[in-house]
């Protein structure tokens, strides 16, 4: 194919994907970012983007899979997140659907076959329901054209919300036969780049990094001694802009009492924070996104893929812990692209707090040995402890943390040494102990029925059916009837001694594989490791907040932005507008540990 005529067939593509973007979504053109990132997606490459919220990252997926057909699975990390956005899509008339916990095992099914039989276009999952079931041979057997990452720093330990689930994206990646793959994410530092590309197993990747410089957010820190201090400077600030903005703040207690305060001060102010149910979580969106109230008071839990574009000021009532959590905050305000100000209250004890938070949830090794022990010596023979997790800490050593018990069993399940199994009626724990000569030999005729579940199991888990795994009957294949029609032939199969099984309470499900004496199976310089990535990420953001040079340069010098310059003109550190730092310096990593 000769040069020309391939970019003569890339313009088109790009035309195409312009012209849907219009129809579709209302908008005249890409961004100045996204075109390289759709173009090099429409030419068949694998690609990393690294945009700002709201620099329209998800369009650098929809659009190309819109244009070139076929099945793109996104995964993405938050059940709302995926339900925003496939909400969204169907509004615009797009063959949209999720998959995630919140459905029963025909519901998955259906959704499975709709898109066999290419009546889904995009269909969203959560990792951990890759890893389910049969969902990735499914997939594979489907086709997938592309493979979406949302939040793919997630898949780093160098990221600021590192989750072990997306660490096993790229095995996934492999198992559904390694299709084209674009990850995505707002916030990616160059060393979490290079480890997603790494991770992932991009081939001959193209990195788009651009955007960071929001040009319309101004930046400003503000010193406060005290909680009221902090308090006034909310209420002034929500005063002197009178529109939409977002209050963030940092545990569910603060939340609910900063809405009380900006009550009282006739600051009219929603709470939103995990804490809350649905209903209550859905009615304050729904309040701050329809006008209903012009203030929402904030846990992080709030923001990620919601698209409010007029949000003139964000303040953080107290530092958040990492550089990107702040950036990522932030840059919610003007999504527009219109002026727009972002304002951090800092006391240098917020540092502290942060401090406890990285302690709690690192636990010393001493004490994760101390958990392990603690769950085998009240493990059966196939591995299960009948311990729930609000039981375990009181069966502990007393020497250990009570907050410690909770990041230790973390761990141990991060390191694969053990799963959490909520009770269900459906689940069972099945090993497999016929060899399969003799369940070929003889579950034949009448009895193949029986060898079919034996065969329904083994997809589920696979080789782990053999130390024995646990399984939900009722996510197996519809024909088999669910857990009312396996029991009755697993029943038949441990009598002949084919399998046993038992069902599975609540508990600690031990890996056959760990359970060795005196020998855990944890990475402890990974931990280490990762304990040290999140005290140099507090450093960081404390940094920000204490620096005398501009502050738009320090977050694009952070980020490895290519197009740092030393003054802005915009943030109060080169406009003169903010007060003298605290007198208190950054402690260095020796000292803060």
């Amino acid at each position: 194919m000769s040069a020309s005529r391939t970019s003569t067939e890339t313009s088109a593509s790009l035309e195409a994907a312009r012209s849907l973007l219009e129809r579709l979504f209302g908008y005249p053109d890409f961004r100045k970012p996204q075109k390289p990132a759709i173009q090099a997606i429409l030419d068949g490459r694998d690609t990393l983007v690294v945009l700002p919220t709201g620099g329209g990252k998800s369009l650098c997926y929809q659009v190309p899979a819109l244009v070139r057909g076929g099945l793109t699975v996104v995964i993405s990390p938050l059940i709302s997140l995926m339900k925003d956005q496939v909400d969204a899509l169907e509004r615009r008339g797009v063959a949209a659907a999720f998959i995630n916990s919140t459905l029963g095992a025909n519901a998955v099914a259906d959704r499975l076959t709709r898109a066999q039989r290419g009546e889904i276009t995009l269909l969203y999952l959560a990792p951990e329901r890759m890893e389910a079931g049969r969902t990735v041979d499914r997939l594979r057997d489907i086709g997938v054209a592309l493979l979406a990452v949302d939040e793919a720093h997630c898949i780093s330990e160098w990221g600021h919300d590192f989750r072990p689930s997306y660490r096993r994206i790229g095995r996934i990646r492999h198992d559904l036969g390694n299709p084209q793959t674009v990850a995505l994410t707002a916030t990616a530092t160059p060393a979490v780049r290079d480890d997603i590309v790494r991770q992932l197993q991009l081939r001959d990747a193209v990195v788009v990094v651009g955007g960071f410089d929001r040009t319309n957010l101004s930046y400003s820190v503000l010193p406060t001694r005290s909680q009221d201090e902090k308090d006034k400077a909310t209420v002034a600030a929500l005063r002197e802009h009178s529109t939409a903005a977002i209050v963030y703040a940092p545990t569910r207690k603060a939340v609910e009492r900063i809405t009380q305060v900006l009550t009282r001060a006739r600051v009219g102010a929603v709470a939103y924070h995990a804490g809350l149910d649905e209903l209550h979580r859905r009615r304050a969106q729904d309040a701050f996104m329809g006008e209903g109230a012009r203030v929402i008071v904030a846990t992080s839990a709030f923001g990620m893929g919601i698209d409010k574009p007029d949000v003139r000021l964000v303040v953080h009532h107290a530092m958040p812990g990492s550089l990107e959590a702040y950036y990522q905050e932030a840059g919610r305000a003007g999504r527009d692209g219109k002026d727009s100000v972002c304002i951090l209250l800092h006391s240098y004890p917020d540092r502290f707090t942060h401090e406890h938070f990285i302690e709690s949830a690192h636990a010393p090794r001493t004490s994760i040995e101390r958990v392990w022990r603690t769950l085998r010596d009240v493990a059966d023979r196939d591995g299960f402890a009948a311990l729930t997790p609000e039981e375990l800490p009181s069966r502990v050593p007393k020497a250990v943390n009570e907050r410690h018990v909770g990041a230790a069993v973390r761990v141990l399940a991060q390191q694969g040494c053990l799963a959490v199994e909520p009770a269900a009626p459906s689940r069972v724990f099945v090993r497999l102990i016929a060899t399969p000569d003799r369940i070929a030999s003889e579950l034949q005729g009448d009895r193949t029925f029986d060898r079919e579940i034996l065969r329904s199991l083994w997809r589920a888990v696979g080789p782990r059916i053999q130390d024995g795994a646990s399984i939900d009957l009722d996510g197996l294949p519809p024909g088999l009837g669910g857990a009312i029609g396996v029991v009755p032939v697993l029943e038949r199969l441990q009598a002949e001694q084919f399998v046993t099984w038992t069902r599975c309470g609540g508990g600690f499900r031990l890996a056959a594989h760990a359970i060795v004496e005196n020998r855990l199976p944890v990475d402890w310089e990974q931990l280490a490791n990762r304990r040290a990535i999140d005290m140099d990420r507090l450093d960081a953001m404390q940094g920000y907040a204490q620096t005398r040079a501009c502050r738009r340069a320090f977050v694009l010098r952070y980020f490895g932005d290519p197009d740092v310059r030393t003054s802005c003109g915009a943030c109060d550190r080169c406009v003169g507008a903010s007060p003298q730092p605290p007198t208190k310096t950054v402690r260095t990593r020796a000292k803060a540990r």
